[in-house]
């Protein structure tokens, strides 16, 4: 079983993730959950062939050196990859995640056709945010080529690794590589600021020099995308504010108050309508003055209530999207709850004119 026949089964199934590692088959993840392919476990010496297939002798180097590289590719005009090829127990392994390979419109992905409005502002900080797998690079490629269709721009990226591939439309388009082209995602800001740019996308806010690089560049007149690992917009907002010692955390609500466009935070539900994959759930909050004022006073806890009460602007809560697709039989009871930001109260709404879970388990809304 080479490569070239593992890619094309998950092509083939539209697999999101691809797994490759000792002690048990190959398997794929279909639709949020792991399936082994056939049922032969891998062995040392498949996964090492494996791993020789799609790496080069110098990045096998440098997988002996600090144990694992990140990088993506291109499968023969088929697919892109990204890949994490990484030791353990002193073996190769392997994960693959499939990328889309076609830009989707804001109707596919389920984003309000209201954040186009926020597309052409000339300045300002959008973040997308939400767990690993949640769908952050597909709407934040949708919002490029959005951008890039319709805006002469200069759009430039830094990603690690570079997953979605931008022509040139009516922007250009310039693509960096953490640790190919640029030694870091704050430096690839710095350096990016003398390059005319006029939207800078950053991969991830991994550090303190990142966060404060991104700020930067949304004050001084750049509209400025990342991502954060974090669920919720007020939980975003606090999490890039206690990144900074006490003695900045002032300044950086202020600067963070002033810059902030919105916040998306998604994640990935399966669903049980009888369409097969995953539904991406959203918070939306756009940054109007109440809530600017809110971040700048440190009273994050009350923006909830803000998003909330401004679905005229294009807001969603998370808990509200939950409570929609559950009654509308989209998602399960247990999912819903699994990831509610507020478990309890949501259930008493939910629950309001449907049918209780029965036997303490989880049964599917109807319609």
């Amino acid at each position: 079983m080479g490569i070239e026949f593992i890619l094309n089964y998950a092509i083939e199934h539209e697999a999101s993730d691809i797994h490759i590692t000792i002690g048990r088959p190959l398997s794929v993840r279909l639709h949020g959950v792991i399936t082994s392919v056939g049922d032969k476990n891998l062995a040392p010496e498949d996964t090492e062939a494996l791993a020789k297939e799609i790496t080069t002798e110098e990045q096998r180097k440098r997988i002996d050196e600090v144990g694992g590289i990140d990088f993506g590719f291109t499968f023969s005009e088929k697919a892109r990859f990204r890949v994490s090829c990484y030791k353990q127990k002193g073996t190769y392994a392997i994960v693959l995640r499939q990328l889309p390979s076609k830009f989707y419109s804001f109707e596919q992905i389920g984003l309000p056709t209201q954040l186009t409005e926020l597309l052409s502002r000339p300045r300002g900080l959008i973040l997308v945010t939400g767990p690993t797998g949640s769908g952050k690079t597909t709407s934040l490629a949708t919002m490029l080529n959005y951008i890039n269709e319709n805006f002469a721009r200069h759009i430039i990226t830094a990603e690690d690794p570079i997953e979605f591939m931008h022509p040139h439309k009516k922007s250009i388009v310039t693509q960096r590589e953490v640790g190919e082209d640029v030694p870091s995602f704050s430096e690839a800001v710095v350096k990016a600021l003398r390059q005319d740019p006029d939207v800078i996308l950053i991969g991830e806010m991994r550090d303190i020099n990142t966060m404060e690089s991104a700020i930067r560049a949304a004050e001084t007149g750049h509209l400025v995308f990342s991502t954060l690992h974090t669920t919720g917009a007020a939980r975003t907002v606090d999490r890039i504010i206690d990144v900074f010692p006490a003695h900045q955390q002032s300044q950086i609500r202020v600067q963070l108050a002033s810059t902030i466009v919105a916040v998306v935070s998604q994640t990935l539900l399966p669903r049980i309508d009888g369409k097969g994959g995953r539904i991406c759930v959203f918070e939306i909050m756009i940054a109007t003055p109440a809530i600017r004022n809110l971040i700048r006073e440190g009273k994050t806890y009350q923006v909830v209530s803000e998003i909330q009460t401004g679905t005229r602007y294009g807001m969603t809560a998370f808990d509200d999207n939950l409570k929609k697709y559950y009654q509308e039989g989209v998602i399960s009871y247990d999912a819903m709850i699994e990831v509610a930001q507020d478990p309890r109260e949501l259930a008493e709404k939910a629950l309001k004119g449907m049918p209780a879970p029965a036997g303490g388990k989880a049964q599917p809304a109807k319609k």
